[in-house]
């Protein structure tokens, strides 16, 4: 697919000179600093050198009070409080970081995943029913709720209180709850609107133990599990998010959640983990219960306290993720299939596919391949307990929630952010939705959306990128939205005569830029294509990211490499 490389807008001069001198680095990179949004040395020092002392008061949030409040008095009355999360990443780790706080305190506890297959996302009457049942008078929802305004009231009338804590924008009305926290809801004035389910609930947490005077020591020993949400969950790795991730990776590495280092103990070794760890290993084990089996299991694997326990749940979890894959490979290619058999699809701006054999636990995933493949809004749909249930994805400057906000006459339930949603709808109701969205996209997307782009932070020579450099870079970790790894675009490079075809469509390449700069590996993933001319030994320009590859035990500098463009 065609790429446009668009270079980031120019900082100012006299800026990057100030920022430059200040911390003593090249202008390159204290001009990155600086489209980054860091212009003085003190918002360096708090860039580079994360403090603890700088997360936000909790009792900030609008309802913390009244949730701490609510939960004193449960404490006080012994009532049994059930804590609910979603079945994903975001979801189970919130409910393993404020289950196993509050159980090491207060017994009378239990904890709720709602089966992705019979109940669906967010809050269920199944679930309500469950807790009533079982003498449950207070629920507290984690990462979900803040559109549960029915079951909340549901709840109610059956004598259970709520506390939400959720991430995701609200509706127009707010459930009628004992506490409702969520930074982005009218009112709040909490400093950071960005925070993952599992960092609410680490502040629920947090304003728990400041108030009764418990060692920070007791809340930060779950700041593993709140890295293993943010870098899952997408949200911006910066603010609060960038501290949380910093010490939750160090910890990862250092001594971490005894469930997690059962799954690390059958990863590569390496002398730190970075975001991309939990996003392409951490994340899609703990999420694979849930899409496969029960989501339960992640849970217990995060709250055991046993390190065999653990090895025995995670042996069960990584048997989830390999069904998890074989799943996603069968359905992609079905996908695929589909797509080039629909003659209409070259005119279309979007992309809706409906299959009531598909597997729902992985049609988040499959609709992220299409994406990558076909670059418009996408939507993966698949039957589920006589409803459709899809899983929706995004691209670059598009509102992807808007558009099936306006179609919500179609949608029996829906919820999520811009770039990605859920939604059900019943099956008659798939093919009018379908063209809907259609009209929707068409008359909204503006036509660059259509074509992916490469912003890159700075044009640099290879000789450029000297130990020194380098050093500095990695100390803009950790990376993720909001704080990408820089990307670089360097001209008339070529290879040294090794290029080779690897894997599915990738090319591992010696790349030089003649005098005076030394030859770097470089992997170019889903670029095979591009393996003729390369090997012709005829220049190129590249952008790429500069990483370590550990391999063997052994560590060595790599460039990364985005996309390939030869001058003609």
């Amino acid at each position: 697919m065609t790429k446009r490389w668009i270079p980031k807008i120019e900082p100012d001069n006299l800026i990057v000179e100030n920022i430059a001198s200040a911390i003593n680095v090249n202008k390159t990179l204290s001009g990155i600093l600086v489209q980054r949004g860091i212009q003085t040395f003190e918002s360096a020092r708090k860039f580079f050198r994360p403090q603890y002392s700088e997360l936000h008061d909790p009792f900030l949030m609008l309802g913390m009070d009244a949730a701490i409040e609510r939960i004193e008095k449960a404490i006080a009355s012994n009532e049994k409080i059930l804590i609910y999360g979603d079945y994903d990443v975001d979801g189970t780790t919130a409910v393993a970081t404020v289950f196993h706080f509050f159980k090491n305190r207060y017994p009378n506890m239990d904890y709720y995943i709602p089966d992705r297959y019979n109940e669906g996302y967010g809050v269920s009457v199944k679930g309500i029913d469950w807790a009533k049942n079982n003498g449950f008078s207070l629920i507290i929802a984690l990462d979900c709720g803040i559109k549960a305004v029915d079951r909340v009231k549901y709840a109610k009338e059956n004598g259970i209180d709520f506390i939400i804590c959720d991430h995701h924008l609200p509706g127009d009305t707010i459930p009628d709850a004992a506490a409702v926290l969520n930074p982005k809801q009218a009112n709040c004035n909490y400093p950071f609107k960005e925070l993952s389910g599992c960092g609410i609930g680490f502040k629920l947490v947090q304003a728990y133990a400041n108030k009764h005077n418990i060692p920070f020591a007791e809340v930060e020993q779950f700041i593993d599990l709140v890295a293993i949400s943010i870098s899952s969950d997408l949200v911006p790795i910066m603010d609060e998010n960038r501290i949380m991730v910093h010490f939750g990776l160090k910890k990862l590495k250092s001594n971490p959640n005894k469930g997690i280092k059962a799954l690390l103990d059958t990863y590569v070794e390496k002398p730190e983990y970075g975001v991309s760890d939990v996003v392409f290993f951490i994340g899609p084990r703990i999420n694979a219960a849930g899409r496969i089996a029960d989501a339960k299991d992640s849970v217990r694997l995060m709250i055991s306290d046993n390190i065999e326990t653990a090895k025995k749940i995670a042996e069960l979890v990584n048997q989830h993720n390999t069904e998890r894959r074989e799943f996603d490979i069968i359905i992609t290619e079905e996908a695929f299939q589909m797509i080039s058999n629909d003659v209409e699809f070259s005119n279309k701006k979007s992309t809706v596919l409906f299959n009531k054999e598909w597997h729902k636990g992985v049609i988040g995933i499959v609709a992220s391949r299409l994406i990558e493949k076909y670059y418009r809004p996408t939507i993966v749909l698949t039957e589920s307990n006589g409803i459709a249930s899809g899983s929706a994805r995004s691209v670059d400057g598009f509102d992807l929630y808007s558009a099936i906000e306006e179609c919500s006459d179609l949608l029996e339930q829906y919820g999520g952010h811009t770039h990605a949603a859920g939604l059900t709808l019943k099956l008659e109701n798939v093919k009018p939705f379908s063209d809907k969205f259609e009209k929707i996209v068409s008359a909204k997307i503006v036509e660059r959306s259509l074509t992916p782009e490469i912003e890159y932070d700075a044009e640099i020579t290879l000789k450029a990128i000297t130990p020194k450099f380098f050093n500095i870079l990695k100390q803009f970790a950790p990376f993720g939205p909001g704080n990408q790894n820089p990307i670089f675009r360097s001209k008339s490079v070529w290879d040294v005569g090794d290029v080779m075809k690897v894997g599915n469509n990738h090319l591992k390449m010696s790349i030089t830029q003649g005098e005076g700069s030394r030859i770097y590996k470089a992997i170019a993933f889903n670029l095979g294509e591009y393996y003729e001319k390369v090997a012709q030994g005829i220049s190129f320009d590249i952008c790429y990211t500069i990483e370590e590859n550990y391999y063997n035990g052994h560590t060595n500098l790599q460039l990364n490499i985005k996309d390939i463009l030869f001058k003609n």
